[in-house]
C-alpha cells in the first residue's frame, strides 16, 4: 500500500480512498463552523457490510500486558461493550487501575486501589475455560453491609458470545461488597457473580437482579485473570 510522505489533506485522503479501496463507502461529514483556522470536514468508512464504527465509542487501549488483552483490546468486543455503556462514561478515558497479573490477587488489595475514586468500574474475568465475561459497576466496589448501586449496573459476557443482562426492576441487589468476597446481583439465594478474597475462585448463578444465565460454562470457575477498569 502506498504511504503519504506527509500529512494528508482531507482532500488527499478522499481521493487516495476512492482509487485505491473501491470497495469502501465514503460519506462526507456535515460542514460545520469551525472556529480553529486549519480545521477540515471530517469522512465516515463505511465496510462493505455497511456497519458504521460511532465516532465517539471509545476503543479501550492496548498498552495493559495481560491474558484479556486480546478480547478487552478486540474493536469488535470493544464496540459492542461501549454501546452498552451509560451516557456518562462517553469521552471518558479507559483507566486499568487492577489487575491481578500487575497487583497480585487479593480483594483487600483492590479494594484500597479503588478506594479514592466515584468513577462507575467495569469488571473483567477470564476464566480457566478461555471464558471472558464481568459487570459493569455504578459505584466503586467497597466493603459495605448493605447492597448498594444503581439501575446502572449490568452483568455481560464478552467470550465466546457476547450478551449484557440489564436490571430487571425486580430487585435492588446490584453491588455488595464483603472482605471474603463481592457479589453482583442476587435473589433466590443466588448470586449473579460472586468472587472469593483470594480473587481465584467464582460463581454465577441466575438472579432475579438481572436474569442472567450463568456467565461461565459452569457456575464454579477459577479466575485466571480480572482486571479492572475506571474512567477518568
Amino acid at each position: 500500500m502506498a504511504a503519504f510522505s506527509s500529512p494528508c489533506s482531507s482532500d488527499e485522503l478522499y481521493a487516495y480512498l476512492s482509487r485505491c479501496r473501491p470497495d469502501l463507502c465514503i460519506i462526507e461529514g456535515r460542514e460545520e463552523d469551525v472556529e480553529a483556522e486549519g480545521d477540515e470536514e471530517e469522512f465516515v468508512v463505511i465496510e462493505a457490510s455497511g456497519t458504521v464504527q460511532p465516532s465517539n465509542l471509545y476503543i479501550p487501549p492496548t498498552y495493559p500486558v495481560s491474558t484479556l488483552c486480546s478480547f478487552s483490546a478486540s474493536p469488535l468486543i470493544s464496540s459492542q461493550l461501549c454501546v452498552e455503556l451509560p451516557p456518562r462514561t462517553v469521552g471518558h478515558t479507559w483507566q486499568l487501575v487492577y489487575s491481578t497479573s500487575h497487583h497480585g490477587a487479593s480483594l483487600k488489595s483492590l479494594y484500597r486501589k479503588l478506594s479514592g475514586t466515584e468513577s462507575p468500574v467495569l469488571i473483567v474475568i477470564k476464566d480457566a475455560l478461555d471464558q471472558v465475561f464481568g459487570a459493569f459497576l455504578s459505584h466503586p466496589l467497597r466493603p459495605s453491609e448493605t447492597f448498594y448501586g444503581t439501575g446502572e449496573t449490568f452483568l455481560f459476557m464478552l467470550h465466546p458470545r457476547f450478551k449484557c443482562f440489564r436490571w430487571t426492576g425486580e430487585n435492588s441487589f446490584f453491588i455488595k461488597g464483603d472482605w471474603d468476597s463481592f457479589a453482583i446481583g442476587g435473589g433466590s439465594g443466588h448470586f449473579g457473580l460472586w468472587v472469593d478474597e483470594a480473587l481465584y475462585l467464582g460463581r454465577s448463578r441466575p438472579c432475579h437482579t438481572f436474569n442472567n444465565c450463568c456467565l461461565s460454562e459452569t457456575d464454579d470457575f477459577r479466575v485466571m485473570e480480572l482486571e479492572v477498569w475506571t474512567f477518568s
